[in-house]
């Protein structure tokens, strides 16, 4: 899925309604038609519902960014709880009348009030000012223990995207605060680069193993979706080059079911690249966590001697009573 079919509200912190008013959505760089209620976005958003509530059962939920609140109105039609907060009192005022009390007008700099059984994010954080993402974060991961998040991290070409960043940059941020990815669940049907984060605390070795089998596995993946991917392009290529495509019928077929599958297979791997990536970066955000340590702890053995040489007696002690 592209990111333009998949892009929700921007929620950009400071933005002016005339950069979110009904001239924006009306002319929505998206794609496909303007950004309003018919029956494309909700059929969308219906099948995101599904899937969010499908795969992750929630109890409450929050959409930061909601834009018209087409989720939240889906969310409460399959009886899930749900809010939500835009920094657009345009989009805001478009909101269905079923939903106008769950929605509200406000920035991401503001805590959401209360916390939520999960926090959706999607094609938001694009939007905040690189000086006010670390508030945005804070706010978001204080709220809750899961956050699904989508950010786009290309399509530089947009003027109010103001703080597009690689997938891992993400994980960085958000392994400051405790939150981890959750490795093992596909929510590819929202973007290719949407992941779930979750607060996590376990043994840093658990958190090695649990990365390196994730890291080599979406490698092997990658690799075998460009085989794929090569071996789509090279028949494709030997059909155009044989000539007398027009009189032979199963050829335009076969032909026809190249480009399909050659198209889903660029999708898979941009997908699959975006999934690399973040978890080298939760990677190098555990490796600065575990430097950091080791530095405070040498800083303090180096202001006071006599503790380095305690703890080498307490390890030795330990170990001759196991």
């Amino acid at each position: 899925m592209s990111e333009q079919a998949s892009s929700i509200n921007p929620g950009q912190q400071g933005a002016s309604e005339a950069e979110y008013g009904a001239t924006y959505y009306s002319n929505y760089w998206g794609g496909g038609g303007p950004y309003e209620r018919n029956e494309r976005w909700l059929k969308f958003f219906g099948e995101v519902a599904d899937g969010i509530i499908r795969d992750l059962h929630p109890t409450s939920v929050f959409d930061a960014g909601c834009a018209m609140g087409f989720l939240v109105e889906e969310l409460h039609k399959r009886g899930v709880e749900a809010w939500g907060a835009d920094i657009s009192e345009y989009a805001i005022s478009q909101v269905h009348e079923s939903i106008a009390g769950y929605c509200r007008v406000a920035s991401l700099t503001e805590p959401p009030g209360r916390r939520f059984d999960l926090i959706t994010c999607i094609e938001v954080l694009e939007h905040v000012p690189p000086a006010e993402a670390d508030q945005a974060i804070a706010n978001l991961c204080g709220a809750t223990d899961r956050l699904l998040l989508s950010t786009t991290p290309g399509d530089f070409g947009e003027p109010t995207h103001l703080n597009v960043q690689p997938p891992e940059w993400w994980a960085a941020k958000f392994a400051e605060h405790g939150f981890m990815r959750d490795l093992e669940r596909d929510l590819s049907y929202l973007s290719p680069w949407a992941a779930l984060y979750t607060r996590q605390e376990e043994p840093r070795a658990e958190t090695v193993r649990r990365y390196d089998r994730a890291w080599w596995r979406l490698r092997r993946e990658v690799s075998e979706v460009r085989e794929s991917l090569l071996h789509s392009q090279e028949r494709l290529a030997e059909l155009e080059a044989g000539g007398g495509i027009g009189s032979r019928p199963d050829l335009l077929v076969e032909l026809d079911q190249r480009n399909e599958e050659i198209l889903k297979l660029r999708d898979l791997l941009i997908g699959k690249d975006a999934e690399l990536g973040a978890a080298k970066g939760r990677a190098a955000a555990f490796e600065a966590q575990v430097m950091q340590r080791v530095n405070i702890k040498n800083q303090v053995y180096s202001k006071v001697p006599f503790l380095g040489t305690l703890s080498g007696l307490v390890r030795r002690l330990l170990a001759t009573r196991h």
